[in-house]
């Protein structure tokens, strides 16, 4: 039942056929948040719908998408909240939040970043596991030239590895444009996992093997906390260059570090109208970026559902949510956890 539901609910976000609007009178019309797939997304998510429902009294549900088909989605109102949106990231963003159909509320996760990492122990060695030290000068994405073979692609020894971001995400496209742009998408395979938990399996197995890779990642997440990792530095960010690199179609990208990043909760125009307590709520999110990546990473070890681990987060850290909701809100999500 759940693989029909996303299929359909794929399938209608491609048609564009979930375009009717949501009814603020109307309790029986459900609030769609878009399913994201990565563990801090697919959390942030499930806190916020607890809270929506349990607090506000208002119904739920998700519907899956990339995050393209769900950024176009949120534009047109066919779902109506993203719980973690990387706000002004890509074109479709940008281009709906000038037209203003979309909106970012709050600045969710702080000192939130991205940017392309390899294990500390490809730099420095690990005398404990015997791991001597195989790119001991490699500071930058320039220095990438001289160490391709030791990213060697296990299908084409010729060239290194790059680890990109699932196909579909924004940042698949920008970092196959920074290969582009730094001279290295001939020296390196551009290596799309078919989703984040792919990217998850096979950079944390490498890891593990004490092997080199090369790979993007971000934080909030559970594998920066859990492992020693160094990220490589990039040119200053430079916001022309920027557009370079999130445009698939320029022919000439420009190399720079990602746009500084602030993650907000992406709504559609007519769900900030008419939701005005829920923006009022949305707006107060903000979860500490060391205890988000703790919970992150205990969801993942201990393999827990994102909506259980909503649930333990909302009983154990009262503190942080109680000042984001009204108190009669927060007495009425109490009253639901303590209830089960």
């Amino acid at each position: 039942m759940n693989n029909l539901k996303k299929w359909l609910g794929g399938s209608l976000l491609a048609l564009g056929l979930l375009s009717q609007p949501v009814l603020a009178d109307s309790k029986n019309t459900p609030i769609h948040f878009g399913d994201i797939t990565w563990e801090s997304g697919s959390f942030i998510t499930e806190v916020l719908r607890i809270l929506t429902e349990k607090g506000y009294g208002e119904a739920t549900d998700t519907l899956p998408g990339s995050t393209v088909s769900l950024e176009a989605a949120l534009a047109k109102n066919d779902i109506q909240v993203i719980g973690e949106e990387w706000a002004g990231r890509s074109p479709a963003w940008i281009k709906a939040e000038a037209e203003g159909k979309v909106s970012g509320l709050g600045d969710i996760v702080k000192n939130a970043s991205e940017g392309w990492w390899v294990p500390e122990y490809v730099i420095k060695g690990d005398a404990e596991k015997g791991i001597k030290p195989l790119a001991p000068d490699l500071k930058s994405v320039d220095d990438l030239k001289r160490y391709k073979d030791v990213f060697r692609d296990p299908e084409d020894p010729s060239r290194g590895r790059f680890l990109n971001s699932p196909t579909g995400w924004t940042s698949e496209i920008v970092n196959s444009q920074k290969l582009k742009a730094y001279g290295l998408d001939k020296d390196f395979v551009n290596f799309r996992t078919g989703s984040s938990a792919a990217l998850d399996a096979e950079v944390a197995s490498l890891i593990r093997r004490g092997k080199p890779v090369l790979f993007y990642y971000w934080s909030p997440t559970p594998l920066i906390g859990r492992y020693k990792l160094i990220k490589l530095d990039e040119p200053a960010f430079d916001a022309e260059a920027w557009k370079t690199l999130s445009d698939a179609n320029n022919p000439n990208p420009k190399g720079t570090r990602s746009l500084p990043a602030k993650l907000a909760i992406g709504v559609s125009t007519p769900f900030k109208t008419q939701y005005p307590k829920l923006v009022e709520f949305y707006e107060k999110v903000d979860f500490p970026i060391d205890l988000l990546n703790k919970t992150l990473a205990d969801m993942s070890e201990k393999r827990t559902e994102p909506r259980q681990a909503a649930e333990a987060f909302l009983r154990d850290q009262p503190q942080i949510w109680h000042s984001w909701v009204t108190a009669e809100a927060a007495q009425k999500v109490d009253a639901a956890l303590n209830a089960k």
